[in-house]
């Protein structure tokens, strides 16, 4: 898309957003062209000068229009564009007459004397002492504001980031951007640290400018976060942020002893060494402990016979309960919180089934939880209920202003229930759990359900793991694979795997086939054919119901390549098929796409009317509709609408096929299962145990055959930095 660079004269505001500043605007250029402008231009108004870069787009409703990318703003200088400028309302107080009158009195001048003279203003008819300040500070946000914009773009930092700080700090903007650029690679910002850095020494910073060290320090502790760990020991963190900055490390720990004492940073000793923690995970990690220590004891007594419950289930379902199964129904029953923990086909989901009903029978309001959507979703099947993520469940949104996750369900107004069953605990992370805590009233019920062997969580911590290892809280495991799961190849090699032992690869087994492929285009190709044609033709699984996972996304055999190849075989080019090209994803009416972060904004509509906002990582859906301009994109998730605007793409993924990070916790109908060398972080054991796992009815293995092997035998776990399970033996202190 070719690029274009245009000068003008605002003269008609179509549409402003002023929470985003996204503006449609109708411009004349100096060669008396008028034409419509779209973008995020903060407060723009009729009068004002403007040279935009961008591209040329056709919208269905406002014709070609130019899509802004950089925008140069000037402010109006002749005396009719300053008239238009203030007649506009964009001074809360000045109106067209007021505005005709002040340019009659200071002409070209006028502006120039509402920021610097105000006390002129009241020589003015109609102005007063008061009005007079109310307009200076009014047009004094303005400047500000397009002064903070002017300074982003000088650095090519996006304008709508102008608003975010503007809502921060107000006319203060600018001067502490200037006093301390760092504060744009906290996280609310998403601005990358090495960005800031370089602005930061471009505008004269040292090398060991406070600002700058203190940052590095934050920026690393925030990063480890996203490998898991919720504190890094004080030597590490000193080392890998001196590397990181090229500073010496008696630099870094005084920095970091300055943080200690602002409280930004939390020492405390964890394990024999000087645990270094963000303050919230800090305070997430304390309060989760001391919250499932008040919870863990006995719980109110129930006159319900439990045993007599449990024989009736019996009967009703035609089923008789293990006696470990019996024991978990039980210890539901008298406990605050349960672990119930094991592997596939051990019956899991026939015991979570009789503690909602035992639950039930006890009077109890039941709700039961899962991090994902697709996870809820196969709960509340199996339960016979509704079920929820614990998201949507919470009212998690998100606040513009301090840059946290918020919950509406919290201690002051918590959720209704009085037991709730949690599936996939594997997944959820210290922050999750420390909301879903704060959400409980006394005495809830909490009873939590999981497989310890599939990976960790994508965010901090390893809570379910710490919760088992802690062995301060009661947890009924299964260990038997029933009779019936036995005749299942896939829960066989599964836990053959878990227990460091290859899959079996002879394709005498009716669900689980391998496919040998050593060579990597051969290896794309038969997976291309099994999606296409040899699984839905021989098999009856429609193409819809497969999914290919992969352990990395790089790579000839990674999911990016893999989308590609399955987007071109399963969703061609085709008359009337609208696409839409986003960097170097092309996105195609009738596209399977994955959400790749959490979006609390996202507006989503059901097909009853009922609306809401929230789109969170992982869920996903299949592009519906590209609207003939190309700016927006409709996403159909299970039983929501959404509708994406171009700067909402990169959240987007092609999900033909993904990785198995991004599978956990949910579970498909067929598995093609892609077997090729990785990055050694990926080549372990619990990353071939959790693909397994994902699929129900049918999974085909493709490629080397000693990649499975190999990482059945490696049994390597990273190590994550976390102190809960110390902090529940020790009574939720250290």
């Amino acid at each position: 898309m070719e690029r274009q660079t245009v000068e003008g004269t605002v003269q008609h505001i179509v549409f402003q957003n002023e929470e985003n500043g996204y503006t449609i605007l109708n411009l004349t250029t100096d060669q008396g062209e008028l034409i419509t402008v779209v973008g995020c231009i903060p407060f723009a108004a009729p009068g004002e000068g403007m040279t935009v870069t961008g591209v040329w787009a056709d919208h269905a409703t406002y014709g070609r229009q130019l899509s802004a990318e950089a925008v140069e703003r000037r402010m109006p200088e002749e005396a009719d564009e300053i008239i238009a400028y203030l007649s506009s309302g964009i001074i809360k107080g000045v109106g067209p007459a007021t505005a005709a009158r002040l340019v009659e009195r200071f002409g070209a001048d006028t502006l120039r004397v509402i920021e610097e003279e105000p006390e002129r203003l009241r020589t003015v008819k109609g102005v007063t002492a008061r009005r007079a300040a109310e307009i200076r500070e009014a047009f004094r946000s303005l400047t500000g504001l397009r002064r903070v914009t002017e300074f982003l773009a000088r650095y090519e930092l996006p304008a709508d980031l102008a608003m975010q700080l503007y809502r921060v700090y107000g006319a203060e903007a600018l001067t502490k951007l200037k006093d301390n650029p760092y504060l744009l690679s906290q996280a609310r910002y998403g601005v990358a640290f090495a960005d800031v850095d370089e602005i930061a020494l471009a505008m004269g910073f040292e090398g060991d400018d406070p600002c700058r060290v203190g940052a590095a320090l934050i920026y690393e502790l925030e990063h480890n976060l996203g490998n898991g760990h919720v504190f890094l020991p004080r030597d590490k963190l000193i080392l890998a942020t001196a590397e990181l900055i090229g500073v010496e490390s008696e630099r870094a720990e005084i920095s970091l002893d300055g943080l200690l004492e602002q409280g930004t940073v939390v020492q405390e000793r964890v394990a024999g060494v000087d645990a270094c923690y963000l303050r919230r995970m800090y305070q997430a990690e304390v309060f989760v402990a001391a919250r499932l220590q008040e919870m863990r004891g006995a719980a109110p007594a129930s006159r319900v016979n439990v045993e007599k419950v449990i024989r009736e289930i019996e009967v009703t379902r035609g089923i008789t309960y293990a006696p470990a199964q019996r024991q978990a129904v039980e210890l539901a029953a008298r406990t605050g919180v349960l672990l119930l923990t094991g592997g596939p086909g051990t019956g899991k989901t026939t015991t979570v089934q009789a503690i909602t009903t035992l639950f039930g029978r006890m009077g109890l309001d039941v709700l039961l939880l899962a991090p994902t959507g697709r996870a809820a979703k196969r709960l509340g099947e199996v339960c016979g209920a509704d079920a929820q993520t614990i998201h949507r469940c919470l009212g998690m949104s998100f606040n513009e202003l301090t840059g946290e996750v918020v919950f509406k369900r919290n201690d002051r107004e918590p959720l209704e229930a009085e037991a709730v069953i949690v599936d996939e605990m594997s997944m959820v992370d210290l922050e999750l759990m420390q909301a879903l805590l704060r959400a409980l009233r006394p005495g809830c019920r909490l009873v939590l359900v999981g497989d310890p062997d599939q990976l960790p969580s994508v965010g901090a911590g390893n809570v379910f793991g710490d919760l088992i290892r802690s062995e301060t809280i009661a947890v009924a495991e299964l260990h038997t694979v029933f009779r019936q799961a036995e005749q299942s190849a896939i829960i066989r090699n599964a836990h053959a795997v878990n227990n460091g032992q290859p899959p079996e690869l002879d394709n005498r087994q009716s669900d689980f086939f391998f496919l040998c492929r050593r060579s990597s285009d051969r290896l794309v190709q038969t997976v291309v054919e099994l999606c296409g044609q040899r699984l839905p033709d021989n098999m009856g699984i429609p193409t819809g119901e497969i999914q290919v996972i992969s352990p990395t996304r790089r790579g000839e055999c990674g999911t990016v390549n893999l989308n590609r190849a399955l987007q071109a075989a399963l969703n061609p080019p085709a008359p009337g098929k609208r696409q839409k090209l986003w960097g170097d994803v092309l996105f195609r009416e009738g596209d399977r796409v994955m959400q790749n972060r959490n979006n609390y904004d996202v507006i989503w509509e059901k097909d009853d009317g009922d609306m809401g906002a929230g789109i969170f990582n992982g869920d996903v859906g299949v592009i519906r509709e590209i609207d003939p301009s190309g700016e927006q994109i409709t996403v159909r998730f299970d039983d929501r609408t959404c509708v994406y605007t171009p700067e909402l793409l990169g959240q987007l993924d092609m999900a033909y096929a993904i990785t198995v990070h991004k599978a956990q916790g949910s579970e498909y109908r067929a598995v093609v299962l892609v077997s090729a060398p990785a990055a050694p972080g990926l080549m372990v054991r619990g990353v071939l145990y959790t693909a397994i796992t994902r699929a129900r009815e049918l999974l085909v293995l493709v490629g080397d055959d000693l990649v499975p092997g190999k990482m059945a035998a490696n049994d390597r776990r990273a190590r994550r930095y976390s102190g809960l399970r110390r902090r529940l033996r020790q009574g939720g202190a250290l």
